[in-house]
């Protein structure tokens, strides 16, 4: 443990939780008990909060792990910026615009855009699809039919996770250009998987939330500083000022069920005795730290699959990209963001490229992945062929997301386990939402909502506020 962490026992009433996990919804968890009265420890085992939406410096830089985004439907997590006082550092666009260039057009003719005018849905996105340069006038004209359809889904319904998004656009007159064009455009990004394998469950609740439930719920929100400042600096600021004790470099090794009802939660050095833990940690450690019994099937978390995310950096020696962001057809590279500011780049231009599905590129080496990507954002960028490359680096995150495949749905649990006092929270927990920041902070506040109701604390309203804007 680090210095100055002496042990504490459970408090004479009962209010004491362990939190084992500091990315989004370990934190959402501890902030969220704290407020309504509890006692909590939060433990981590790396160096830093934040899980997987984290920073790190290279060289004069700061350097997100990989670009990300958040829509104006995400209300819990902007619940959770609210709360750390961050909102202002990563804001949400006035009306959603998203530039998609493809690079198999002509030189003056790649340009379209997906956008939104102020009318009611669906009307809102009529204009836009109407003149999308990238679909033929029969394509957009199922795409409205489509939409239409995939607005009369019931999300409840769990026969909805035993289908393929792929097969239910093709039975809806998507074609394949339709698809890569709009379909995949979109889901892709948010789902970390193409339409054919894809849960039609998660991405009819993308569609149908994102593009088809209000006329801004699809406005595009992302950090204009380093994530580490949100998911680390102002999180813990916000833990100490909630009371919350809370331990990097800390990695659990055990928790188990005392005779007396509470929980030992071992630490290198060190048991802390709890009345409830919350496991906030990936699938598999979970399994791996749950008694047994904690689960009827305790198997099928090791049955959630994963899914990777390729990020590739480049620095150019100039400006390159006069927007803010764009998506790309026609070519490997997927969306660009402009990063210089947020990462403290004084001269030139920093662009990170956020790359989806990459199971095939995800070991690739450094100088195969350069020689790819390059050229195509030569081919996209008119400006970056006379740019000098100053840095080209990559981050990988291997297991990034769980896979949204169809049947995963049965396989997420929900926040309670069969053990009382033992808690589950986490972006592949049993949310609805795919795994994105949204999920990681609903998962928090269910399993903290799960705990105050076993200990007997009221739910604080303003938590759960945005459940009511949603």
């Amino acid at each position: 443990m680090t210095q100055g962490t002496e042990s504490r026992g459970p408090v004479a009433d009962g209010r004491y939780t362990v939190v084992v996990g500091g990315g989004l919804a370990g934190i959402t968890a501890a902030l969220a008990l704290a407020d309504a009265g509890v006692r909590v420890t939060l433990l981590e085992g790396r160096p830093r909060l934040g899980g997987l939406a984290f920073s790190f410096r290279r060289g004069e830089l700061t350097v997100d792990n990989g670009q990300h985004v958040y829509l104006r439907c995400c209300t819990a997590y902007r619940w959770f910026l609210d709360r750390i006082e961050g909102a202002a550092l990563a804001p949400l666009q006035d009306r959603l615009d998203v530039p998609v260039l493809d690079a198999e057009r002509p030189a003056g003719r790649r340009l379209g855009r997906l956008r939104r005018d102020a009318l009611p849905v669906p009307l809102h996105l009529g204009r836009s699809l109407a003149t999308y340069p990238h679909l033929s006038l029969a394509d957009r004209a199922k795409v409205g039919r489509a939409a239409l359809a995939l607005k009369g889904l019931d999300l409840a319904d769990p026969a909805l996770d035993t289908q393929d998004f792929g097969s239910w656009l093709a039975a809806h007159g998507q074609s394949k250009r339709a698809v890569e064009a709009l379909w995949d455009l979109v889901g892709v990004a948010t789902l970390n998987a193409v339409a054919g394998d894809a849960s039609l469950g998660l991405a009819a609740m993308v569609f149908k939330t994102g593009l088809l439930s209000d006329p801004g719920a699809a406005d595009i929100g992302w950090a204009r500083v380093p994530l580490g400042d949100l998911h680390d600096r102002l999180a813990r600021k916000a833990l100490d000022s909630a009371g919350v004790r809370t331990e990097v470099r800390t990695r659990v090794t055990s928790v188990s069920e005392n005779v007396n009802g509470g929980w030992s939660v071992q630490v290198p050095g060190e048991t802390l005795q709890a009345d409830a833990v919350v496991l906030a940690v990936p699938q598999r450690e979970a399994h791996d730290l749950l008694p047994a019994g904690a689960l009827d099937a305790p198997e099928r978390l090791l049955e959630i699959g994963t899914a990777p995310i390729l990020n590739v950096h480049v620095v150019y020696d100039r400006k390159v990209l006069t927007r803010p962001f764009f998506a790309a057809l026609g070519t490997p590279v997927q969306w660009v963001f402009d990063r210089t500011e947020a990462s403290g780049l004084r001269q030139g231009q920093y662009l990170a490229l956020s790359q989806s599905v990459a199971q095939d590129e995800i070991d690739e080496p450094v100088a195969v992945l350069r020689e790819r990507y390059l050229p195509e954002l030569e081919r996209l960028l008119p400006p970056a062929r006379g740019a000098e490359v100053l840095d080209f680096f990559v981050t990988r995150e291997r297991t990034a997301t769980f896979a949204p495949t169809p049947g995963v749905g049965r396989l997420r649990p929900g926040a309670r386990t069969k053990a009382s006092g033992l808690y589950l929270a986490g972006a592949w927990t049993a949310t609805g939402w795919p795994a994105t920041m949204e999920s990681a902070v609903r998962s928090g506040v269910s399993a903290a909502d799960a705990v105050l109701g076993a200990l007997g604390r009221p739910r604080p309203r303003h938590l759960f506020e945005f459940e009511e804007a949603a």
